[in-house]
C-alpha cells in the first residue's frame, strides 16, 4: 500500500473536495446541511481558517480556505467537523454500509475515509478553482446556471461584484473580473 503524504504550508490557500459514503445524496438535506454550517462554525472559532469559497451538492462539496500564517493543519479542521456532521446526524444515514475496518476505525457511515485537497499555485490557479466550484452544480446537471444554486458562495460573489448575475448561464458567455 502506498504512503499518501499531504503537503501543509502555513499560511497557504488550498481547495478541497470531501464526499459521502458510496457517494450518497445527503448533504443538502436537513439535518445534515445544518449540521455541517454549525461543525464549520465551530471548528473555525478554535483553529481558524477563511472560507473563500464553497459549495454544497448532493453527494460532494468544494471549499477554497486560506490557512493561518502560523500553522497549516487542515487535516484536524476537516476530522473535527466531519465528526461534528457524523454525531448530530447518527442513524440518519440510510443504506449506509458499515466494515470492520470503519469500525475498528471509529468511523461513522457519512463521509467518505479521506478527501482531496491541492495547494493552490497562483492567482489563474485560484479563478481557475473559483469558477470549478461555483459551475459545479451546473456541471452536475443539478441546474442549468450557477444562479440557481443555492447552496454555494457564487450569490456572495455576485453580492460583491465579483461575477454577473448571469455568469456562465447558457445564454449569456461571461467570465469573473475578480475585482479587476
Amino acid at each position: 500500500m502506498s504512503e499518501y503524504r499531504r503537503s501543509y504550508i502555513p499560511g497557504a490557500t488550498y481547495f478541497f473536495t470531501l464526499t459521502t459514503l458510496d457517494r450518497r445524496p445527503i448533504l443538502v438535506r436537513e439535518p445534515f446541511r445544518s449540521a455541517l454550517r454549525q461543525a464549520v462554525i465551530e471548528v473555525r472559532a478554535k483553529f481558524p481558517f477563511e472560507s473563500i469559497a464553497w459549495v454544497l451538492l448532493p453527494d460532494h462539496l468544494h471549499t477554497i480556505w486560506k490557512l493561518p500564517e502560523t500553522e497549516a493543519n487542515f487535516s484536524l479542521r476537516w476530522s473535527l467537523i466531519k465528526q461534528h456532521v457524523t454525531r448530530e446526524c447518527i442513524g440518519r444515514a440510510q443504506n449506509a454500509r458499515t466494515t470492520k475496518s470503519r469500525q475498528q476505525r471509529g468511523e461513522g457511515t457519512i463521509w467518505q475515509r479521506r478527501f482531496w485537497e491541492h495547494a493552490i499555485r497562483d492567482e489563474a490557479d485560484f479563478r481557475r478553482h473559483i469558477d470549478y466550484i461555483h459551475y459545479n452544480p451546473a456541471k452536475h446537471g443539478y441546474v442549468t446556471k450557477p444562479a440557481d444554486w443555492p447552496y454555494s458562495t457564487f450569490h456572495r460573489y455576485v453580492h460583491d461584484g465579483i461575477y454577473p448575475p448571469n455568469w456562465a448561464s447558457a445564454d449569456e458567455s461571461v467570465i469573473a473580473n475578480y475585482g479587476e
